[in-house]
Formats: C-alpha cells, structure tokens, sequence
C-alpha cells in the first residue's frame, strides 16, 4: 500500500484484488464465471484449475465430481433466502449444479 499526500489529503492506492473475489468474476446464476475462473487458476498456480458446473455430468469423473460437490455444499450452514427473499450464492450455485 502506497501513500500519496496531496493537498492535505491522503489517499491510498492499492491494487484490485483478483477477479474471482469480486462480483466482475462471479456468475450470477451461481458459481464463478470463466473469467472468475481464470483469475483464480492465475492466482493459485499449484493448485489444480477449477472447472465449469457440471449439471448434466459426460463422463463418469464429472459424475462423482458433481456429486461430491453436492454432498458438500448441501450440508454447509446458512440460508437458501436473504432477508429481500433473494436466493443467496449457496443456493445459486447448488442450483448450477444441479443438486
């Protein structure tokens, strides 16, 4: 973080954070979008790269990837509504998923 003072006023620059953190990244159906995963891919190099929901999985790994992420995610606390009756990002993304 960076400093500037001008005028009497501080102000602080400071980079953006990443893509996936911001709303630029996410899906508004749920999840991130591919620039959200890309970013994400970019800013963790050793971890393997995240990929697309699979609703109506191909293949048997995207299968049992579908169905451990619904395992998962389905028992994380928290409500399916916010206070505005809005569906939150946990069930935006369980409906991505299709679970």
């Amino acid at each position: 973080m960076q400093i500037f003072r001008r005028d009497t006023q501080l102000r602080c620059s400071m980079a953006k954070s990443e893509a996936w953190q911001r709303k630029e990244g996410k899906d508004p159906k749920g999840g991130l979008n591919a620039k959200g995963r890309a970013s994400y891919n970019k800013a963790n190099p050793g971890k393997p790269g995240l990929k697309p929901p699979a609703p109506k999985p191909k293949t048997e790994k995207d299968a049992k990837r579908r169905s451990s992420f619904c395992a998962r995610m389905s028992g994380v606390k928290g409500p399916m509504k916010d206070e505005k009756g809005k569906p939150t990002r946990k069930a935006l993304a369980l409906k991505a998923w299709n679970c």
